[in-house]
């Protein structure tokens, strides 16, 4: 007969099998694959697969674009996380106060993150066309023609006006999540300090920003672990990777190899550096996570 102790170890392990099934079958089975799949030359198309080592990985590291596109990955992942969170916080502490239309405000920030990345991607495309794009005209308008760019043809301000849009699309999710966070800091707390005299700069930085620091950690998690993996569909619509690889990044680089030089071996070679970068990043930021919650 079962012990109660082995019972439950046993009921434990029957309520995580499922989990365990779907991370084995869509997590873990396919990075296994795909580092089998680095180690051999495939077109994608063949049967068979002719063993290749690390000559893949060799290929890959005298692949400059590859490295122009992970480092231009690495500014997206950099900016976009500063300025989601920034402008994040910024709109939650105001949409936190008692305003008129407040839930109005809420469901216009919301709006963009329900949108797809295509239909994000078209919009955007417009708006920044030379030709007929709201952005040029209305500067024309304006008598700023000086202003004018050809902001996705412009290999200096191609990335930048990508990571725009990215910015645009995602800030209201993580003003949804830094908005819950600031509604759980007691009132009793921030009235105190203003019975105090503390000013409200002074609150933010001492009261506000120190309880926030649980939720706003994790929001940078969230932005720059997705930061790596999500640009992909931004920049195929916006930009192909254009001008000149000034937009391309790993994910493109990636899908370039595979689908059109099929050259599957040397992109799922990348697809495990890419991997590793991102393990190694998200990594970092649960350490420095840890460490301001008193954790190890």
């Amino acid at each position: 007969m079962f012990t109660l102790q082995r019972r439950r170890r046993l009921t434990a392990w029957a309520m995580c099998a499922p989990a365990v099934m779907l991370a084995t079958g869509f997590i873990f089975y396919p990075l296994a694959r795909g580092a089998w799949i680095s180690l051999h030359q495939w077109d994608g198309f063949s049967a068979a697969m002719k063993w290749f080592g690390l000559r893949n990985y060799a290929n890959v590291a005298a692949d400059g674009i590859f490295w122009r596109a992970l480092g231009n990955t690495l500014i997206f992942a950099i900016a976009v996380t500063v300025a989601k969170n920034v402008l994040g916080m910024f709109l939650a502490t105001l949409l936190n106060r008692r305003l008129v239309g407040r839930g109005l405000f809420r469901t216009a920030t919301f709006l963009p993150v329900v949108m797809s990345f295509v239909v994000v991607g078209i919009l955007w495309s417009w708006i920044f066309n030379p030709t007929f794009g709201l952005l040029d005209s209305g500067l024309r308008m304006l008598g700023l023609d000086a202003w004018v760019q050809g902001w996705l043809s412009d290999p200096r301000i191609a990335l930048g006006s990508v990571i725009a849009v990215d910015v645009w699309k995602w800030t209201g999710f993580h003003v949804v999540v830094l908005l819950a966070g600031l509604q759980t800091i007691p009132a009793e707390l921030l009235e105190a300090a203003a019975i105090d005299g503390a000013s409200k700069p002074q609150i933010f930085r001492k009261i506000t920003l120190p309880q926030m620091m649980p939720v706003l950690s994790f929001s940078v998690l969230m932005s720059l672990t997705g930061a790596f993996v999500s640009n992909y569909d931004l920049v195929y619509v916006m930009t192909g990777g254009g001008p000149r690889h000034a937009t391309e990044v790993a994910l493109t680089w990636i899908m370039n190899a595979a689908f059109q030089n099929h050259a599957v071996g040397k992109a799922n070679a990348m697809s495990i550096i890419l991997f590793v970068c991102v393990a190694a990043a998200g990594a970092l930021q649960l350490r420095v996570m840890m460490a301001r919650s008193g954790g190890r």
